[in-house]
């Protein structure tokens, strides 16, 4: 009623919308160091030379664009098998967790693992403990690539590496094929060079070696020592 009162008296307080989800990030990110799958002593170099690239990720949207025009870019080799996922909403954690343990079995290289950006919600599916789990038991190196540079998810502290968006994500995993074949041309030619310098230098000694009283009076010598 008009000019009356009342008390609350409050026993706890936590966060509502995104600050809860906030919290449940953070308590996930602190059981998921504890069990020791931040430590880089468990982290995969990622390979140099790759020909079979995993990619995790939806089937359409601008990430398999961007990983697949940069990839064939740097390297028009280059073999890209995709696992369609879902990467939001229900069932979302679980697809991307089979699609990892999926490219995992049958052989590729490196497992490229994300998606474009988005609110906390729409990367939430990157912030599940199965997904964690999964790519910590990875035995093919998994690079990940959820939004953009600014936001981290808690398979970038798990993955063997973080790339700040998918098509950076492409350009780590494959080294530009142009500045690799100028890279092979540059030690080719030192290669020659240096075999042509130490050419020169043992033909020098060879003419030496042969111009030597030893070489070029050696059955006086032998008489002398006979006779000696």
């Amino acid at each position: 009623e008009r000019d009356g009162s009342y008390q609350l008296y409050c026993t706890a307080a936590r966060p509502d919308g995104i600050g809860a989800l906030y919290e449940r990030y953070e308590a996930l990110k602190r059981k998921v160091s504890e069990m020791g799958m931040f430590a880089e002593e468990y982290k995969q170099p990622i390979p140099r030379y790759i020909t079979r690239l995993g990619v995790v990720t939806a089937p359409t949207g601008a990430a398999v664009r961007d990983i697949i025009t940069v990839s064939k870019r740097r390297n028009p080799g280059i073999q890209i098998i995709l696992y369609p996922a879902l990467v939001q909403g229900d069932g979302a954690a679980e697809s991307i967790a089979l699609g990892i343990r999926t490219l995992d079995r049958i052989g590729v290289d490196t497992i490229i693992a994300g998606r474009g950006g988005g609110s906390i919600e729409d990367l939430w599916a990157f912030n599940d403990e199965t997904v964690a789990r999964t790519v910590a038991a990875c035995t093919t190196p998994v690079v990940s690539a959820v939004g953009h540079e600014t936001d981290f998810t808690i398979i970038d502290f798990v993955a063997d590496l973080r790339a700040p968006t998918p098509s950076a994500a492409a350009e780590l995993c494959t080294p530009d094929w142009y500045d690799e074949s100028d890279r092979i041309l540059a030690c080719s030619n030192h290669m020659r060079s240096a075999l042509q310098t130490r050419l020169n230098s043992e033909r020098t000694r060879l003419s030496t070696l042969e111009t030597s009283n030893v070489l070029r009076s050696f059955d006086s010598l032998v008489n002398e020592k006979r006779l000696k």
